[in-house]
């Protein structure tokens, strides 16, 4: 979402810099971090400075697979959880003497109702994923972006220090 009028500003959600330039690009965020958190030690006005991850790319960790017994067992885990929740929700307009019989009827309702959504969800795949997973984007490199007018000063801060601003040219 970029100003119209500007067309080398960025602004994503409410986060904006005028005319950004390349500082330096580093290959994990605690290096572009640790840059910035050189330029603040040097009391560079580091709110002129935006650490940005490109080259995205999504990384997927298969944690298990799946059966029919897992795919049930994990749906009454997490059905039995609502059905807690329901449970005390719905315990407060309860009598004295009814708590714990709502409390157990909830758990148990909601623990068979996850059992036939998970294995329902199970069977519309078909088999076509029998395993599970847990997914997550990450970035390859960040690039650490300041304000034109402010790029020299913070390319001389960094050059002070041996490692903080990379060869460009490098790798």
């Amino acid at each position: 979402m970029s100003d119209p009028t500007n067309p080398r500003s960025i602004q994503i959600s409410g986060l904006a810099l005028a005319f950004p330039q390349s500082l330096a690009v580093y290959g994990t965020y605690e290096e572009a971090q640790r840059a910035v958190d050189h330029l603040a030690d040097a009391q560079f006005p580091v709110e002129n400075c935006m650490i940005v991850g490109t080259d995205l790319k999504q990384v997927e960790r298969i944690t298990g697979r799946l059966t029919w017994g897992r795919v049930a067992l994990a749906g009454a885990a997490s059905g039995l959880w609502l059905g807690l929740l329901v449970g005390l929700l719905l315990g407060l307009f309860v009598e004295e003497g009814g708590w714990w019989a709502l409390m157990a009827s909830a758990a148990l309702f909601g623990a068979a109702f996850g059992i036939v959504w998970g294995l329902a969800g199970y069977a519309a795949t078909r088999g076509r994923r029998d395993f599970s997973s847990v997914r997550t984007v990450v970035a390859t490199r960040h690039e650490v972006l300041v304000e034109h007018k402010h790029r020299a000063a913070a390319q001389e801060i960094l050059a002070r220090t041996p490692g903080l601003l990379p060869d460009p040219f490098a790798g």
